[in-house]
């Protein structure tokens, strides 16, 4: 599964995680080391983040159920940022979101092209217990 900036036409993650269950949104990234600047993650619903015990910063994009950009912000360490408003966070690695601006349009794409889910968290569900939607 793809993630694709609609502005651009170009996919801004190749490989995308969806974290939409309580628990998967609560594990989120904490645990790893990094992640690839290749990889997203959609923690969904969700409307504030923080980066308490992670091991690197990350770029969080707020986005709303059409996957409009809210607001961008790269997050350290020990940091938290939130968006009532927003219907989903998109997780990077810091800088991998830096080509996106507030207002562009996020999709997740299968291989062919083809839309596969909006940013709803029932819709986001129901692609991530599809066991073929979770890696590339």
């Amino acid at each position: 599964m793809h993630l694709v900036n609609q502005r651009t036409g170009d996919a801004v993650a190749t490989v995308v995680e969806i974290a939409a269950t309580r628990a998967t949104r609560r594990q989120g990234l904490l645990g790893r080391a990094s992640l690839d600047a290749s990889a997203a993650m959609v923690i969904a619903p969700c409307f504030a983040v923080h980066t308490m015990f992670m091991r690197f910063p990350i770029d969080a994009v707020f986005v709303d159920r059409e996957g409009t950009v809210r607001k961008i912000v790269t997050l350290p360490a020990w940091r938290a940022a939130a968006d009532v408003r927003a219907s989903a966070v998109v997780e990077f690695a810091a800088g991998a979101a830096r080509g996106l601006r507030v207002g562009d349009r996020l999709y997740l794409s299968d291989v062919s092209g083809s839309v596969v889910a909006s940013f709803s968290g029932a819709s986001l569900r129901s692609t991530a217990s599809n066991p073929a939607c979770s890696g590339s």
